[in-house]
């Protein structure tokens, strides 16, 4: 093990592994712990950070740390949960506020110190909080204040600890590494990590957990699959590699093929392309809800995949699969102890994690982000085509077909009264729709409306409201904005269930979006772009489609991405002329407090 490193504790917060990547990507060597950890796995770390978490620390069964952990003489930094976790064991005072904040934020360091040396003194930070710290504890002074949160970031400068309620260690806070990297300094961490030896490290890790066994690789054709087939095939060779593509009817418009011409010209592998379109139609059809809909299609892939090997007499005991998981898929899917779950990946439904916990399933990608895939990618030498790719959910356009059973939930008459209060003098008109989405508020997972809002467009505007309006009223976690019509006078929920009609009206409609974005050559400025069909009718016509267009780097966070208004009108008219196509709205909301994908 090295002997400069810092160690993140792990809280369960969404961005517990993105910190201890950052510091490496600072040169110093992290791993993780859990809380329950014994205090004396931390001998010789030079510096211990609390990550975030989807519990309130008053909580009776929120996760704690042993005060004897504060007492190392360990410089340690706290981040959100971390922070106030701080507080709350040191005899400060944690309360839920009144205001909560998610995403952007002004903060002003009103204090000089070690953690805030050679920044501004105003700074842009990211955050994603409901409680807030009330009452510093003894010792501790106020270095960073926001409009909404007075004790943003405290610190005891003699023991060398501190705490910040915004996350440093996602790219919307801007000076971000550098905090972490004054965070090192103060921990007085030799900067000796490299990544450099990771591909090395993984193929002889390949290697051994392979043994004389094949490979059968679940390929979806994306960034993810694919670098890892390229992995497989440096460690193993092509002749002890078979990768299924399953066709399951909800991909992209071409998608099959383009995957097969593709992945021959790369050799990677020998691939068969599995036509399962009636089985998971077949299965879906009278699925409504979100959740059972990533389970099931999870499972059917498996069951696709059993069938194909029984097929062609092949011994499930001489292969182990393989999947192109990332960490975002992981921890979404709460798999470390303390997270909360948002939602199920269809690479995380409970027959995975048996087959991972049997040594039958390996995920060379597991630890890494989009970001860092796609830099192992160009190392491994794959084409920027495939390298740049938009990123597509393994259940495709199942979950951009948004379904309803025509009933609504609740009553959203309140809700939308409180919203009309919040945008009076903006010179918006805001309305909710009567469905909700996935989105993830303080590491935990809300199903909530989207208030649609009609007026004039200005991005920036639009993304002051729905910041506002996302913290500020509980019931709402997203906002749309109404390119077309620009006049909404109602919207009714109807009845709409997964059908080859509806995806083949949502594919039609992708197809058109990514022309477009191709044509006036800003797809490589949009990290991703999902297209959702929504069953609602837009003044008694239906259905709506959202565009929910993003830039971001590892998808852990994401801002709304600002459209040239001339291109979108073009995107929006010829969507219009989609038969069944009634509207078209653009998503204005930022990751927290939406998820990228409305499923």
């Amino acid at each position: 093990m090295p002997q400069e490193r810092i160690i993140v504790v792990d809280f369960g917060g969404q961005y517990a592994n993105l910190i201890a990547r950052r510091i490496r990507d600072l040169g110093v060597y992290s791993e993780i712990k859990l809380p329950e950890s014994p205090v004396n796995e931390y001998k010789g770390a030079k510096g211990i950070i609390l990550s975030g978490g989807p519990n309130s620390v008053y909580e009776g069964n929120a996760p704690k740390i042993e005060k004897k952990l504060l007492e190392l003489g360990i410089p340690v930094l706290g981040i959100c949960y971390g922070h106030q976790l701080l507080a709350y064991s040191l005899k400060g005072n944690v309360e839920r506020g009144e205001k909560k904040e998610y995403g952007i934020a002004e903060l002003d360091i009103v204090r000089e110190n070690e953690l805030f040396k050679g920044l501004d003194k105003r700074q842009i930070v990211w955050m994603s909080h409901g409680d807030t710290v009330s009452k510093l504890p003894e010792g501790f002074e106020i270095i960073g204040s926001t409009k909404n949160c007075k004790i943003s970031a405290m610190g005891n400068s003699e023991k060398k600890i501190y705490g910040v309620q915004f996350h440093p260690e996602v790219v919307h806070t801007k000076k971000g590494m550098k905090i972490l990297e004054n965070f090192i300094k103060i921990s007085q961490c030799k900067r000796t990590w490299s990544m450099d030896n990771f591909l090395e490290g993984k193929i002889e890790e390949i290697k051994k957990q392979v043994g004389v066994k094949k490979v059968l690789v679940l390929a979806s054709g994306g960034v993810d699959s694919t670098v890892c087939l390229a992995i497989l095939s440096k460690a193993l060779g092509p002749d002890k590699i078979l990768a299924f593509h399953v066709d399951h009817g909800f991909m992209r418009k071409n998608e099959a093929k383009e995957v097969r011409k593709a992945l021959d010209k790369l050799g990677y592998c020998k691939l068969q392309i599995i036509d399962a379109k009636k089985e998971f139609m077949e299965a879906l059809c009278g699925i409504i809800n979100p959740e059972d809909k990533r389970i099931m299609i999870g499972e059917l892939f498996l069951i696709v995949k059993d069938k194909k090997l029984k097929m062609l007499n092949m011994n499930p005991e001489e292969w182990v699969l393989c999947q192109g998981t990332i960490y975002p898929d992981t921890i979404e899917s709460a798999r470390t102890k303390h997270a909360d779950k948002i939602k199920t990946h269809h690479n995380r439904v409970e027959q995975i994690i048996e087959l991972i916990e049997k040594g039958h399933l390996i995920e060379p990608l597991e630890m890494l982000y989009k970001d860092e895939v796609r830099k192992l990618g160009k190392k491994l030498g794959l084409p920027e085509k495939i390298l740049w790719k938009h990123p597509f959910p393994g259940p495709g356009l199942a979950i951009r077909v948004l379904c309803s059973n025509g009933e609504l939930e609740e009553a959203i008459l309140k809700t939308e009264k409180l919203a009309e209060k919040k945008l009076k003098g903006t010179g918006y008109k805001g309305k909710i729709l009567p469905l909700k989405s996935v989105g993830v508020q303080g590491d935990s997972r809300t199903y909530r409306h989207a208030v649609l809002l009609s007026g004039k467009l200005d991005w920036e505007k639009l993304g002051q409201i729905s910041t506002k309006l996302t913290n500020e009223i509980f019931n709402i976690n997203r906002a749309v904005y109404s390119v077309e019509p620009q006049k909404v006078d109602s919207i009714e929920l109807i009845e709409g269930k997964l059908t080859e009609e509806r995806v083949s009206l949502l594919r039609n409609a992708d197809a058109i979006v990514r022309e477009e974005l191709e044509k006036n050559k800003i797809y490589y400025e949009i990290w991703q772009c999902p297209v959702v069909l929504l069953p609602v009718k837009v003044n008694g016509k239906k259905e709506a489609v959202v565009i929910r267009a993003i830039e971001s780097t590892e998808a852990m966070t994401a801002n709304f991405y600002r459209m040239n208004p001339k291109i979108l009108d073009k995107i929006a008219n010829r969507l219009m002329k989609l038969k069944g196509i009634s509207a078209v709205f653009y998503d204005v909301t930022n990751k927290p407090p939406a998820t990228i994908e409305w499923e």
